[in-house]
């Protein structure tokens, strides 16, 4: 049996509350920290209608109102275990500053999207004690605050090329302990990033929908998935330029789908697969799919690599 772990969870996000309340629900302790003045605004109860999708992949509907534990201040004297972090990437270095001399003896659980160099971005905070991953899940909060959301059985554990450490091997015992596989990444640095180029071939798109991202008419269509393939091949020389190891890469396997099979395959998913689904029309953060094409973009003008059809749409995302 796993020893039982108090567990912080930073902020009260998407991705944060579906994972934490997996946490919980296997015994562990779980409490969010959340900034000032928060507390009173969310209250201490969470609606959350969840497709549990960990055993099996059409989701069993978790319909609850879960009272959660907020706190509003954090110094490194606390008796955390683990601390674990998944923001928007835009916000990532606000948070590491912040927890940069709160850590105090937890393991940090860094769950994040990056389009900036990781280890840069984690340069000022203990490398010993950080654990690298990538959760399957997501949705959104609704207008009345309840989290209409999907969560999957596989959770992504990576490396820089190197051995997964005793405290990444703690983690990965907490997520079985909780319901989920783990798939291992050795080379994470161009997973991170080829999964951000990914996504921003997507955003491309949404962005330029009638219909935005919270409908699938248009992903049902041929014509979307071959802009989005477009779109992906185009990201293929700044990956590059960025020493991205492409071969085998899981991330880029969809690119080198025809767009009339992608378009088939999404007709499936939407009609049989409501918790895959559920991700698409949960989401609705329109500065998070405007960030990841300005991005992309601004990477690509530093060096000097064309992406015409990123830049002729660019009045969408600046």
């Amino acid at each position: 049996m796993i020893e039982k772990m108090k567990i912080l969870m930073f902020g009260r996000g998407v991705i944060s509350v579906q994972y934490g309340w997996a946490f919980e629900k296997a015994g562990h302790t779980v409490e969010f920290y959340v900034r000032p003045g928060r507390k009173a605004e969310f209250g201490n109860t969470l609606v959350l209608k969840m497709l549990d999708a960990r055993k099996k992949i059409k989701g069993i509907l978790v319909n609850e109102n879960w009272n959660i534990t907020l706190r509003e201040d954090l110094d490194s004297n606390h008796n955390y275990d683990l601390i674990m972090v998944s923001v928007q990437h835009y916000q990532f270095k606000k948070a590491a500053d912040f927890l940069a001399d709160k850590i105090g003896k937890a393991t940090l659980l860094i769950f994040n999207n990056f389009w900036e160099e990781p280890l840069a971005q984690t340069a000022h905070l203990p490398l010993s004690q950080l654990v690298w991953g990538f959760p399957q899940a997501g949705g959104g909060f609704d207008k009345k605050g309840v989290l209409n959301c999907s969560l999957f059985g596989i959770v992504n554990m990576g490396t820089f090329k190197t051995a997964q450490t005793q405290r990444g091997l703690a983690v990965m015992d907490l997520f079985r302990s909780s319901g989920f596989r783990i798939k291992e990444i050795e080379d994470f640095r161009s997973w991170l990033f080829a999964h951000f180029a990914f996504n921003a071939a997507l955003h491309l798109e949404n962005l330029k929908s009638t219909t935005g991202m919270e409908s699938l008419i248009d992903m049902r269509t041929t014509k979307y998935w071959e802009n989005v393939i477009l779109n992906s091949k185009e990201l293929i020389p700044l990956l590059k330029a960025r020493s991205v190891d492409l071969k085998g890469n899981s991330e880029l396997k969809a690119f080198s789908l025809p767009p009339w099979l992608l378009s088939f395959i999404m007709k499936g998913v939407i009609k049989f697969l409501p918790s895959v689904k559920q991700i698409f029309t949960g989401h609705s953060n329109v500065e998070e799919l405007r960030s990841y094409c300005h991005d992309v973009l601004s990477k690509a003008e530093e060096l000097k690599i064309s992406l015409p059809r990123f830049a002729k749409d660019k009045n969408k995302f600046q």
